[in-house]
């Protein structure tokens, strides 16, 4: 705002070409889709390797959400062949679940690791990898892999 004239003056913002626009929302919403189905199979992994089994109650309270949420996602994490539910037997990740839940952890990590390489501290680079690690490309992320390894060697 212009103190002197009382009168707000507005930066002029410049528009993307319309192609370049609709791939970036194209890409959000991708890893919106994305999100939920990276965060299931890499806590179902997790809880496998922690305490031996995924069952819905732990996920339920893992995930902060109701068992039949859970349920629901199950079905869909199911119908496409990331995991197998045996009754009364839990959770378990299909080979292609489990690539998928070691590609997303890899993520976080990249992610996790580059905030703490800038001085984050590590509770807020642990909450703020969750949310970053669905949105960033491919090609983001192996800037910040090359980033955080050189400046691990430098050190």
């Amino acid at each position: 705002m212009n103190r002197r004239a009382g009168k707000q003056t507005l930066k002029k913002v410049t528009l993307v070409n319309v192609e370049e626009h609709v791939e970036g929302f194209r890409q959000v919403r991708e890893a919106h889709r994305r999100e939920l189905i990276d965060d299931y199979v890499e806590l179902i992994s997790d809880l496998i390797r922690e305490v031996g089994e995924a069952r819905q109650v732990d996920m339920a309270a893992r995930l902060g959400v109701s068992q039949p949420t859970v349920a629901k996602m199950l079905k869909r994490l199911a119908s496409v062949g990331l995991i197998e539910q045996i009754p009364w037997r839990g959770v378990f990740l299909t080979p292609e679940g489990e690539k998928l839940a070691q590609a997303s952890r890899e993520r976080h990590q990249i992610v996790e690791s580059f905030l703490l390489v800038l001085g984050v501290s590590p509770d807020t680079a642990r909450r703020d990898a969750e949310g970053m690690e669905h949105h960033v490309s491919e090609e983001t992320l192996a800037c910040f892999r090359l980033f955080t390894e050189q400046r691990s060697q430098s050190e």
